[in-house]
């Protein structure tokens, strides 16, 4: 997931103006099998270092509010709720395999090993104690209106991507990371509500040397060549840097956001005196739904399935069988 984030844990250059048609998810009618054990979730829990068995529609609440504010419209948090279960029920069909850091488990509660997940207590501190029940029970609404349905492509789960706000146009799998998959393509967001989209930081010349390896604050900041030092040489399918060079070397825009800690990789910058300004637009890799964008659509009057069938091309939603 988005490693990455101000929506409760945890990219477009050019607006987009024209007209689109919503792809639609195909509700599934049959269940579907996807591994003999889907209601009990093996969570790790890291300030406890232990395993909790906890049931999957359960362990879906503290996701879907670790994850997505609460105040979000109850479609937004719907689609939310299908997309952490089908990463759940996915993971939980490896028996633990898949999870080399935690084993015995399916799943942890640390978003930068997947998803977020947040306990009833947490939520009470988080929330406070007088917004929590309306707080939990919208929540529990939404995974409770949305039991037992995943993402599926072509009969199998997908793997539901997600990320804050993407600036208004989403990416393409293959240009974040090296695969190419069939449904995460780039697609406009028309409706993205995030309230501040754009942001700026400054960093040292130093503190990009040490991340980066490289040697910027030995150039003459004053002269052309300081300028020249760090530029885009391939730009992803939406306009986003994708390969940069910085002071000679070759760096995947993904990894200077992540060694930078820059919200997103949809980044300009321009060099200070003895630091280089980066302006940010957007929150998160940028594949798959996003979740500012979901909020907006939602509040135009678009239900999850249709949220789902916009962001993650070609799937259908199908049931599980327990």
């Amino acid at each position: 997931m988005c490693p990455m984030r101000r929506l409760t844990i945890g990219f477009l250059l050019l607006a987009v103006a024209a007209l689109f048609i919503l792809p639609h998810v195909l509700s599934g009618q049959a269940p579907a099998k996807f591994g003999s054990r889907t209601s009990t979730v093996r969570l790790y829990l890291h300030q406890e270092n232990k395993i909790k068995k906890i049931q999957l529609e359960e362990y879906l609440i503290g996701v879907v509010a670790a994850e997505m504010p609460a105040e979000f419209p109850l479609e937004a948090l719907k689609a939310q709720a299908v997309a952490a279960r089908t990463y759940a029920v996915k993971r939980m069909g490896t028996g633990g395999v898949a999870n080399p850091l935690h084993t015995g488990a399916d799943l942890c509660d640390d978003h930068r090993h997947g998803q977020a997940w947040l306990s009833r207590e947490e939520l009470k501190e988080r929330w406070g104690i007088l917004p929590y029940y309306n707080y939990f029970y919208k929540v529990k609404t939404a995974v409770d209106e949305t039991r037992g349905e995943v993402l599926t492509y072509q009969g199998q789960l997908i793997d539901p991507a997600y990320h804050s706000s993407c600036g208004g146009k989403t990416e393409n799998s293959e240009d974040v990371w090296k695969f190419q998959v069939p449904y995460l393509r780039s697609v406009t967001c028309p409706y993205e509500a995030d309230p501040q989209p754009v942001q700026t930081v400054s960093i040292s010349l130093e503190q990009v040397d040490q991340a980066l390896g490289t040697t910027l604050a030995a150039v003459p900041v004053s002269g052309k060549k300081a300028a020249g030092e760090m530029k885009v040489v391939e730009r992803t399918s939406s306009g986003r840097p994708k390969t940069l060079v910085v002071d000679e070397q070759q760096f995947p825009a993904v990894a200077v956001r992540d060694l930078l800690g820059l919200r997103s990789t949809n980044f300009t910058w321009k060099l200070q005196d003895s630091s280089i300004a980066f302006t940010t637009t957007g929150y998160g890799h940028g594949v798959g739904m996003c979740q500012y964008g979901a909020k907006g659509m939602a509040e135009h009057g678009y239900n999850y399935q249709t949220i789902l069938g916009h962001y993650y091309t070609g799937v259908e939603v199908a049931g599980i069988e327990n």
